[in-house]
C-alpha cells in the first residue's frame, strides 16, 4: 500500500490512531523507531524551532522544508499547515501538492486565523474542496478551532458537517473534552473524528468508547522535551542523577542515515 492508503487505513483499526506530533526530523525518526505507525507535526514546535510565532502563517518555508525531510521516513506523515499559509484556495492546493510530492500522506487544515478569529465556513470549505480536487489522495484532516479559541462553539457541528461535505477525510476538534459533546460529534459525522489529548480529559480508552478514531498529542511532546532539556541541564549543574533513558549519540546518528 502507498503511504496515503496506510494512513487512511489506520483510522479504521480496532483502536484509535494515537498520533504523536514531532517538530523536526530527529523527533519524528525517534517516534518511528519506537513503533508508532504514523507521525504528525506540531505547528508550535516547528514555529518555535524557527523562532517564529505559531498560527500566524509565518512558517510556510519551514513547514515545507521539514516536510521534504520527513518524506524520507518509511511511515506516513501528516503535516500541520495551519490555515494553509494563504487565503487563496488555489495557492493552498498547490502547496499541498508540493507536500504530497515530497512523500507526505496527510495534512491538518484549520479554520482559525491569526489565533484570534475563525474563517467563514463557506470560505474554508472552498479551500478544502480545492485541495481535494488538486490532491485527492492526500488525507485532509479539517480542523475547526471553535473550542480551541473558545469562539462560537455552538457552530461546531454545522462547521464540521460542512467541511465533511466539502470533501474532508477527517475532522479535528482540538479543545473539546466533554464526553457528551464528543459523542454528539461522532454520532453526527461519517468521517473519523480526531481530538487533542488532554491530561485532564478522557483517556484514550475512554475516547475510543466515545467513537473517536484519532488522538493527537499536539505540542505536548515538544513542550515536554523542553522541560526535559532544562531538567537535564539543571541535573548536570547540581550533580543530580539523570532520570530516564537517554538515546546515545550513535543511536541518533543511525536514525539520520539516508
Amino acid at each position: 500500500m502507498t503511504k496515503f492508503e496506510v494512513l487512511r487505513a489506520l483510522h479504521d483499526g480496532d483502536k484509535p490512531l494515537l498520533l504523536p506530533n514531532a517538530w523536526d526530523f530527529g523527533s519524528a525518526a525517534m517516534l518511528a523507531e519506537a513503533g508508532f505507525p504514523a507521525v504528525g507535526t506540531t505547528s508550535l514546535g516547528v514555529a518555535a524551532a524557527a523562532g517564529l510565532p505559531d498560527g500566524t502563517a509565518a512558517t510556510r518555508d519551514e513547514t515545507l522544508s521539514l516536510a521534504q525531510r520527513l518524506g524520507r521516513l518509511s511511515i506516513p506523515v501528516t503535516v500541520d499547515i495551519e490555515g494553509g499559509f494563504s487565503t487563496d484556495p488555489g495557492e493552498v492546493a498547490e502547496f499541498c501538492a508540493e507536500l504530497a510530492a515530497a512523500g507526505i500522506a496527510g495534512i491538518n487544515l484549520e479554520d482559525s486565523r491569526s489565533n484570534a478569529k475563525l474563517a467563514e465556513p463557506d470560505s474554508h470549505g472552498e479551500v478544502i474542496a480545492a485541495v481535494k480536487s488538486r490532491v485527492p489522495e492526500l488525507f485532509l484532516n479539517a480542523r475547526t478551532d471553535t473550542y480551541w479559541l473558545g469562539i462560537d462553539t455552538d457552530s461546531t457541528l454545522d462547521r464540521v458537517l460542512h467541511y465533511e461535505k466539502c470533501g474532508a477525510d477527517g475532522i479535528f476538534v482540538p479543545g473539546v473534552t466533554d464526553p457528551d459533546r464528543i459523542r454528539a460529534l461522532t454520532n453526527a459525522l461519517t468521517a473519523p473524528l480526531n481530538v487533542l489529548f488532554s491530561p485532564t480529559g478522557p483517556t484514550v480508552a475512554e475516547l475510543a468508547e466515545l467513537g473517536v478514531r484519532r488522538v493527537s498529542t499536539g505540542s505536548l511532546l515538544y513542550r515536554a522535551a523542553l522541560a526535559a532539556a532544562v531538567h537535564t541541564a539543571e541535573s548536570v549543574t547540581h550533580g543530580h542523577q539523570l532520570v530516564g533513558e537517554i538515546p546515545s549519540y550513535a543511536t541518533i546518528q543511525r536514525l539520520l542515515e539516508p
